[in-house]
């Protein structure tokens, strides 16, 4: 492990100093998925950060997905995982499993993970307090969800009450019936909503990049007017485009900035919200 002297570690914490006034108070939503949620020392590198900036007057709110224990689920139950252009094809029985892995298994592993580095969480599905609701988004997915309102207020009463909230994205319609939402496009509608301060889609790339095999081409800010030309360009393709598009949304329906950080990198949430260093893309 590397030493750091003592004046190298105060310059550090002064340096933080600006950041952390900027930030106190302010919600930051983060969805937390890809490789940080599977290995085991990035899990527990975001876990502490989290608590950390929880600590120092941050509002963190944490929305995760779990794709791979829903498709070790799938595969235990002896359940073929059907994908129609990329997004998994959700009958009542998947959605049953789902509900089971995500608000509970995964959603209580993380409550649980928080509070071993002395943090207070809260779990919570969309399903609660009727925070997400959703119509169907096309029936040739099945019972996926297109969002149609949020309700932040158990959110709130959860941070008002010195809890980070951690919520899995599942909603109902009016009917009762229970809808598969995307964790990305939750996390943007839910940072909407809440007029935060920063919204990150924590993935597994370094960000948006001008030649997506080299990744010194990285870009490290984009405003929502360039989008369009750089989809046009072929520059914005592929599984970017969901990401790219959620953080567009969420920064015109008012959040401050939307960023695309690497969570294979560990701490990146802290050098990205504490330093004036920055990781990944933000869309602006």
């Amino acid at each position: 492990m590397m030493q750091i002297n003592n004046d190298t570690r105060a310059s550090i914490l002064s340096d933080a100093l600006p950041y952390i006034q900027k930030y106190s108070n302010k919600v930051i939503v983060v969805k937390y998925g890809g490789n940080a949620m599977t290995n085991d020392a990035l899990k527990q590198a975001v876990m502490s950060d989290i608590v950390l900036l929880s600590a120092i007057g941050m509002k963190i709110v944490l929305v995760h997905g779990g794709g791979p224990e829903i498709n070790d689920m799938l595969k235990r139950v002896g359940k073929e995982s059907r994908f129609v252009n990329g997004l998994r094809y959700t009958d009542e029985e998947t959605v049953d499993i789902v509900q089971m892995v995500l608000c509970g298994k995964v959603n209580k592993a993380l409550v649980e993970m928080l509070h071993q580095h002395k943090g207070k969480a809260i779990g919570l599905c969309g399903l609660d307090g009727h925070m997400i609701e959703a119509k169907q988004l096309n029936p040739d997915f099945g019972l996926v969800g297109e969002i149609t309102k949020i309700d932040p207020t158990v959110i709130n009463d959860a941070l008002n009450n010195g809890y980070i909230p951690v919520i899995s994205t599942l909603a109902s319609s009016d009917d009762g019936t229970v809808y598969n939402i995307n964790a990305d496009t939750a996390a943007a509608r839910i940072a909407a909503e809440m007029k935060a301060e920063s919204l990150f889609l924590m993935t597994d790339i370094v960000g948006l990049l001008k030649d997506k095999n080299d990744e010194s081409t990285l870009i490290p800010m984009v405003g929502v007017s360039e989008v369009p030309y750089l989809k046009k360009q072929g520059i914005i393709s592929g599984g970017m485009i969901p990401k790219i598009e959620c953080c567009v949304e969420a920064v015109r329906r008012g959040v401050k900035k939307a960023n695309i950080i690497d969570g294979r990198v560990p701490h990146s949430i802290l050098i990205e919200l504490l330093t004036n260093e920055g990781l990944g893309t933000m869309i602006v």
